[in-house]
Parts: C-alpha cells; sequence; structure tokens
C-alpha cells in the first residue's frame, strides 16, 4: 500500500476517512503537527502553549526517519478536511514505531484514529516490519484507549524517552 490512501468508505468500514502518505513538510502536515504539539505540549505542561513554545517544538521535531526508505508519514483526511496524521520509522528491519498520532478534537470519536492505524500498520508491513512498537504518556488516555483497542498490548520500557510512561507492541503478521 506504499504511498496510496484507504478509500473514503474506509478502512475497517471508516467512512468518509482518506489517509495518504505524504511529505512530512506539507502544509496539510505542517498544521496538523503544529496541532498536535499544541496538545500534547499543552497537556503535559496544563497550560495553553504559546506560538513561540509550538515553533520551538517543531525546530525540535526532524523527521527522524519518517520519509522513505525508512518511514513515512500520512495525513487523514475527513470529508477532504485534514484533520489527522501519523507517523511511522523503522527502529531496525522488523521493527517499527508508531509517532506522531494524531487527530483533531472535533474529528474524535469518526473513526479516523483507526484509519490511521490500519494504513501506517500496512505501510510498517511493506517496509518488512513484522511488529510495530510505541511509547506514550500516561495523561493520554485517549490514545492509550485507542492502542489497546486495536491490539497493542504493554511491554517493558524499549527506549529511554524523555516523555515516555508507557511502551506497547503490535506483531504485524
Amino acid at each position: 500500500m506504499t504511498g496510496t490512501s484507504s478509500t473514503t468508505t474506509g478502512i475497517g468500514g471508516v467512512r468518509g476517512w482518506a489517509v495518504t502518505a505524504e511529505p512530512f513538510t506539507t502544509a496539510d502536515a505542517t498544521a496538523l503537527r503544529r496541532a498536535y504539539y499544541a496538545e500534547v505540549a499543552g497537556r503535559y505542561w496544563e497550560r495553553e502553549v504559546t506560538e513561540a513554545e509550538i515553533d520551538q517544538g517543531m525546530l525540535d521535531d526532524p523527521a527522524d526517519g519518517l520519509e522513505p526508505p525508512t518511514g513515512r508519514f500520512v495525513v487523514g483526511r475527513l470529508d477532504g478536511r485534514p484533520l489527522a496524521c501519523g507517523g511511522i520509522r523503522l527502529l531496525d528491519p522488523d521493527t517499527a514505531e508508531l509517532t506522531r498520532i494524531y487527530v483533531d478534537r472535533s474529528a474524535r470519536g469518526t473513526g479516523g484514529g483507526a484509519a490511521l492505524l490500519a494504513v501506517l500498520e500496512e505501510e510498517a508491513r511493506a517496509l518488512g516490519a513484522g511488529r510495530m512498537r510505541l511509547d506514550t504518556r500516561t495523561d493520554l488516555v485517549e490514545a492509550r484507549a485507542l492502542y489497546a483497542r486495536h491490539g497493542y498490548r504493554e511491554i517493558p520500557a524499549y527506549n529511554s524517552g524523555q516523555y515516555a510512561q508507557h511502551w506497547f507492541e503490535k506483531p504485524l503478521v
């Protein structure tokens, strides 16, 4: 499925969502990454994040392998509107890491997270990965619930990320 999209009738029955691989730097991808950063930083700091803080966060948020041949970045559109994003990168030849999963608040509960996961898991398989891993924080309860609903199980820490508090894995075979 590399470089293609889910259909608007949906991956897993998700109507209205189309998820396509696109460069990390497109206008839509950048706007979604800014929204992602604003939300995760704001929740962590328990306050609104300033535009200057978002700008700095974006400077500290490189593609880190989210581009071919080591990864992918995708944008999810609900009825044509860019409202979700996410990426994968290879940690090793058999392991992909899920990162920067974001669904705009206005679109939560519509299946965007499921559509992102389905496409990113297929992209990981296309890169040769047999398993997907991720880390997340305790306060991101919606994300943890999404992963658990889609077959991800908590595992021991596989990295020492500054904000990592929970680690998950899912076999892709």
